[in-house]
């Protein structure tokens, strides 16, 4: 469902039209709805931006809905990083129909303003249909209304994104056999702050420590395959979870009894071809209140966080004087460093969300040369512009396409060259290969 509006509101004469005719107004109406940004631009509170790598269509998507579920005090954040043949059709569609998806069912399900922890600590529940015995009772020891809302808020998001992927398979026109998407999203309401991470990309937060001094603190987790949770439950699904003999540091998820698709997470959208051998779209959901120490939440997808640390990414974001430039920074920091760091493979998509959770700019006491420096590793790289324009601005800055990047290529044409960085190795799975590969 891309339209923001739900089905009784709809005009009856859409009801009634045909599924393309739909499915175009839906998007329309859903890039019409104030205060949703989808693509590269600057909100009140936030600012994206993308930029295509160089293995070909960029596959990542992010969206920024402000006064979510119609309230002033609430955010919607979410980046989404597609693979496979038609991984950017995957991930432009679940921005486009998770955020409602959540919005209603959180509707439904608690109308009113969270409780929040009064120290500001993390409710966090980890367990997936497959959890160990071991992992049942991450919060033991928590207020019963404490228990009550997270139950609440988590099965909302659980639900969002299982009613999303099965109208994602159940969609006529989008083939998500080999192709699918990891999400990482958060809602903020006030000062409470709502995370549903789904795959490898990540949410850091900047805060500050005892010591007054600026550090990250990661809010997601990774779900690769070789995490230990992730490893037992793929396995008990007959599963398999190995390297590929020429990038050892990266685990992939394979089908029994052949040698695909080496997917390099353990939980994702789409993907159909593996969902009964291990791999789920079962968030984790987490919660946090925020507190005054805390300044910004950064979203980004693995192309950014595979070359630069949380630690330096919250420090380029905190180097910015211009809020509004803070996401552009951070994948223009990224290029340079997969330029720098990985001279023969190809740039990564990159995709960065800058939540702001206070508009007042504060001081960071760090120059952007010296961020540049210990981030990229090298003094030679010179800093990026300074711009002027402050981040209320609402403004859409069209998208950045490097020259020579490769614009015109098809997702499923994506080189295989320096595969290494790759979220699959083969696009199809060899269903006729019937011999197994051990590690």
């Amino acid at each position: 469902m891309g339209s923001c509006l739900m089905a009784e509101q709809r005009p009856a004469a859409a009801a009634g039209a045909a599924p393309g005719i739909k499915e175009a107004e839906g998007r329309r109406r859903e890039e019409e709805v104030p205060g949703r940004i989808a693509g590269n631009g600057v909100g009140n509170a936030a600012c994206l931006f993308t930029r295509q790598g160089r293995k070909g269509t960029n596959q990542d998507a992010m969206v920024v809905w402000e006064n979510f579920n119609e309230r002033t005090d609430t955010v919607f954040c979410g980046v989404f990083d597609g693979h496979g043949p038609h991984g950017h059709i995957v991930a432009r569609k679940v921005r486009d129909t998770l955020p409602s998806k959540l919005r209603d069912l959180i509707y439904e399900d608690y109308g009113e303003s969270p409780i929040s922890n009064s120290d500001g600590s993390i409710l966090e529940e980890t367990l997936s249909p497959y959890a160990d015995a071991e992992d049942k009772s991450p919060m033991s020891g928590q207020k019963q209304e404490h228990r009550e809302f997270f139950c609440t808020m988590k099965d909302s998001f659980r639900k969002a994104f299982r009613v999303t992927d099965k109208e994602l398979k159940l969609h006529r026109n989008i083939d998500s056999i080999c192709s699918g998407s990891t999400a990482v999203t958060l809602i903020k309401q006030g000062q409470d702050l709502i995370i549903g991470n789904l795959g490898d990309s990540r949410a850091v937060l900047g805060t500050r420590d005892q010591n007054g001094r600026l550090v990250a603190h990661q809010l997601t987790v990774d779900l690769k395959p070789d995490h230990p949770r992730e490893a037992r439950r793929i396995k008990r699904c007959n599963g398999r979870v190995f390297a590929h003999q020429d990038e050892p540091d990266v685990a992939r998820l394979w089908l029994p009894n052949c040698n695909s698709p080496g997917l390099a997470m353990a939980r994702a959208f789409g993907d159909f071809c593996l969902k009964d051998f291990g791999l789920i779209c079962v968030p984790e959901v987490s919660y946090r209140q925020i507190t005054e120490k805390d300044e910004f939440i950064v979203l980004a997808t693995d192309g950014v966080w595979d070359v630069l640390t949380n630690q330096e990414v919250v420090d380029i974001v905190a180097s910015c004087s211009d809020h509004s430039f803070a996401a552009r920074s951070v994948v223009d920091l990224a290029n340079q460093a997969w330029r720098f760091k990985y001279p023969t493979s190809k740039t990564d998509d990159c995709a960065t969300i800058c939540l702001f959770l206070d508009k007042e700019d504060s001081a960071s006491g760090l120059s952007r040369s010296s961020v540049i420096s210990k981030a990229i590793g090298s003094s030679q790289i010179a800093p990026a512009r300074s711009r002027k324009p402050r981040l209320s601005s609402k403004r859409v800055i069209p998208e950045d396409v490097e020259d020579g990047s490769d614009s015109n290529i098809s997702g499923d044409e994506r080189s295989f060259e320096s595969f290494t960085r790759l979220n699959t190795l083969l696009a199809l799975p060899k269903f006729g290969d019937t011999s197994p590969t051990k590690k």
